[in-house]
């Protein structure tokens, strides 16, 4: 039988070769061992876009950031940063200025290699949150990375822009098909703090944010959350045995956690001014990290179980009956701080000379549980004091009984434990110990842990973890709506009651406060530790 030159085509023809296309989000490397510790987690491919990216905050941390990862080998070959902005900028413009803010402000060392790799795949849109031809061009230059880049269709939205143009933002996204990502790939918005300025305009952010994104694409960042000692407090607790058998009320005496900054307001009126420090650090900062510190050990180390546990602290916490006698709000006065004369809070530009916003706050909590009942947590943050630091000091109780002379104890303090969030990032415990003599005299001293001498690794930027974890969906260290709405419930009673009583305690610069801090603490028979 003669075969036609149809047929003999077809038996030649090799058979069609379907490979399965697996989604981005679904995509596993089968040569990878998790259990391997020396791979670090990498992204997979993406890109990131950010809204407000000639501020400071992008200036200074973002775009730095991003760098360093991709100096670390962290980010995928083909990833691509977006920038919209009220600029008339080409994309060449939007590069240099990466790379000036790189050059000054990376962490890591500067290489060409990697910066050429990074710049390819940078595009600037110009145009304000209205403009929605700024919005159609957003959508075409993110396509056109699609293509070129390969970045699968995975964006992130950073807004790095004041809350008050967030909804808007939200809205053009969904209104551009920006927010729906493609089958198999994602789509996530990133919100920087403050969320909301109460309870009420948290619950409406959240409200017109959940509209457009479900709740796991919302990523609200709150940098001190991504800093390696406050990701320290959960192993230091939970990886050893020494500690949590004495992390309760039967042991523990108080615990203060302080954030202080020796800086002014700068040029940042328009922002602090009607907000204050409780608003801008008490509320999220020093909350959190009151709830990382009291918190029951989580059945896992995930974003829900974390959630779960820090949403019982602080559904947990009861405030003062009388307000007015342990909670203290302040204002900074002109002083003397680095060996120069600084002016007062009612002297800095752009702040009404009869504002009462506070530059200091201080609140005691109690938290109505079984670990914790009775044992007071102290909360202080403020502008121009001493030094800059942010710690948790854990202070234990003194020992019940004493065999030794009151002579011998009198320089004696209480045993603390003190994690050390920024600068010199590390723990020290505090401890007695007997003088070297003939004669039985005991005093405080310390053993001391630093990152910076255990290591040799060097600790990366919050936002290089945190921009990271935006990229892997790995929400551990992001606040959820819930924690935001309940920390709001925590500090409103108190803002309502500053509103309605007085003004503000006035404080030196370059002090630790007003004194009515230090009286606060002394009405129960403590004081502040001096960082």
């Amino acid at each position: 039988m003669t075969r036609t030159p149809d047929q003999e085509t077809k038996e030649s023809a090799p058979a069609e070769v379907r490979i399965p296309v697996v989604p981005a989000s679904e995509w596993v490397n089968p040569l990878r061992d998790p259990r391997d510790r020396r791979l670090p987690r990498i992204a997979g491919p993406s890109g990131l876009v950010i809204f407000g990216v000639t501020g400071d905050l992008s200036r200074k941390k973002l775009m730095p950031a991003v760098y360093d990862l991709a100096n670390r080998g962290l980010l995928p070959p083909g990833f691509s940063l977006v920038g919209f902005a009220r600029r008339d900028w080409e994309d060449q413009d939007f590069a240099e200025v990466v790379h000036d803010a790189v050059r000054e402000h990376a962490r890591t060392e500067f290489r060409e290699e990697v910066w050429q790799q990074l710049a390819e795949g940078m595009r600037f849109i110009p145009g304000d949150f209205d403009d929605d031809t700024a919005f159609k061009q957003l959508r075409e230059a993110v396509e056109e990375l699609n293509a070129s880049r390969g970045t699968g269709g995975n964006f992130a939205f950073y807004l790095s822009v004041p809350p008050k143009f967030f909804p808007k933002v939200v809205q053009q996204l969904k209104k551009h098909g920006l927010a729906k990502a493609p089958e198999g790939s994602w789509r996530r918005a990133v919100i920087e703090k403050p969320f909301g300025h109460d309870l009420a305009s948290a619950r409406e952010l959240n409200r017109v944010v959940h509209d457009v994104f479900e709740p796991d694409q919302v990523f609200r960042i709150d940098h001190y959350l991504g800093k390696e000692t406050v990701q320290n407090i959960l192993a230091l607790r939970f990886a050893n045995q020494m500690y949590e058998p004495i992390w309760n009320r039967s042991y523990v005496d108080h615990v203060q956690i302080t954030m202080a900054e020796d800086i002014g307001i700068g040029g940042r009126a328009g922002y602090y001014d009607g907000i204050g420090a409780a608003r801008d650090v008490i509320q999220n900062h020093l909350l959190q990290l009151m709830a990382l510190t009291a918190m029951e050990e989580p059945i896992a180390f995930d974003a829900e179980a974390l959630l779960t546990e820090k949403l019982k602290v602080l559904k947990s916490v009861r405030l003062p009956e009388d307000l007015g006698s342990h909670t203290v709000r302040g204002q900074y006065e002109e002083g003397w701080q680095g060996g120069e004369k600084v002016i007062g809070y009612l002297q800095e530009d752009g702040i009404d000379p009869k504002s009462k916003t506070d530059t200091y706050a201080a609140i005691k909590l109690e938290i109505d549980n079984r670990r914790w009942a009775g044992i007071p947590f102290y909360l202080r943050a403020g502008k121009r004091l001493g030094r800059r630091v942010t710690e948790i000091a854990v202070v234990f109780k003194r020992a019940p009984h004493s065999p030794f002379e009151s002579a011998a104890t009198e320089e004696l303090g209480q045993n603390a434990i003190v994690i050390r969030v920024q600068p010199d990032e590390g723990m020290t415990v505090r401890f007695g110990s007997k003088v070297p003599g003939t004669s039985m005299e005991i005093r405080d001293v310390t053993m001391d842990f630093a990152y910076g001498e255990s290591f040799t690794q060097s600790s990366p930027e919050a936002y290089e973890r945190l921009i990271l974890d935006v990229l892997l969906g790995d929400a551990n260290l992001f606040p959820r709506h819930q924690e935001v709405e309940e920390s709001w419930k925590i500090l409103d009673p108190i803002e309502e009651y500053w509103t309605e009583h007085g003004r503000p305690a006035q404080y030196r610069s370059g002090s630790w406060g007003p004194e009515e801090a230090d009286e606060m603490l002394a009405r129960d028979g403590r004081s502040w530790r001096r960082p």
